[in-house]
């Protein structure tokens, strides 16, 4: 049987990970995944690709606040009621509509990262289309790069590891559903599944970036998995690993349910 064994999100774009038991479908992906996202003095966003330290920014829900940590840093509260003062925020070719989570959040991500930047929170009413070249119109996202879901199988991250000398964890590649079961690779070939009442489509394969190569518990960067990656995984100079999804409907997904392949 293949079943669904990790659900993740990244309530800050391009933070550490939250491990949950269960997750509700929510418009814009998982709840709260990557609804918040530190942005530059143009509203650009910041990523890992420039500031690994952003992977050791952890965060988790507290009554009606967002807890952030990092290393050598007090923990940051920042109210979920958030501010009216809207920003511009881009990510990628995206421009969207984002609310400023205020002056005293913005200076203790600047001091952490030694760089000028905001946090900004993708609200309720704001619409950002996923390319329609693999989505339908109404299929939307907030601050992920361009999908609401990742999809990783361990059987995937298992093969890279028997060909690695030091083996890494899945956290390095930011899948928000893993999936166990299934042979190495196999989401390659799925284009349907159902887990629970959610059917969820895959609709490209994901291109990895540099991201991959950073430890997430150290911020140390190492060449050795993507160079491998790109040994067998490569295809148009692009390296591929994982598979982008969009959710169909709305529903609960909770870590242990079958993953049903309808195509």
């Amino acid at each position: 049987m293949i079943s669904l064994s990790q659900l993740a999100i990244y309530p800050i774009k391009s933070t550490a990970q939250i491990n949950l038991p269960s997750a509700q479908i929510s418009p814009f992906g998982l709840n709260m995944d990557r609804r918040w996202m530190l942005v530059d003095e143009k509203g650009v966003m910041l990523t890992q690709r420039k500031f690994a330290r952003m992977c050791l920014i952890q965060c988790h829900f507290e009554n009606n606040d967002l807890l952030v940590m990092a290393p050598d840093m007090p923990v940051l509260k920042v109210d979920l009621a958030r501010s009216d003062k809207h920003i511009q925020a881009r990510v990628w070719d995206d421009t969207c509509n984002a609310l400023d989570c205020g002056d005293n959040v913005s200076k203790w991500f600047s001091q952490f990262l030694n760089t000028a930047t905001r946090l900004v929170y993708f609200p309720e009413n704001e619409v950002r289309q996923v390319d329609l070249n693999f989505a339908k119109a109404g299929d939307v996202t907030a601050f992920s790069d361009g999908f609401p879901y990742l999809l990783i199988s361990q059987a995937s991250l298992d093969d890279l590891n028997a060909r690695l000398s030091m083996p890494v964890n899945m956290n390095r590649f930011r899948p928000n559903l893993v999936v166990e079961g299934s042979e190495a690779f196999a989401e390659d070939n799925w284009k349907k599944i159902r887990i629970g009442d959610v059917t969820l489509l895959l609709v490209k394969p994901c291109s990895r970036c540099v991201i991959p190569s950073i430890d997430p518990k150290t911020a140390a960067k190492s060449a050795e998995v993507i160079k491998t990656l790109a040994s067998y995984r490569s295809r148009d100079n692009k390296i591929f690993f994982g598979q982008n999804v969009i959710a169909q409907g709305s529903g609960e997904l909770s870590v242990g349910m079958e993953v049903e392949i309808l195509e």
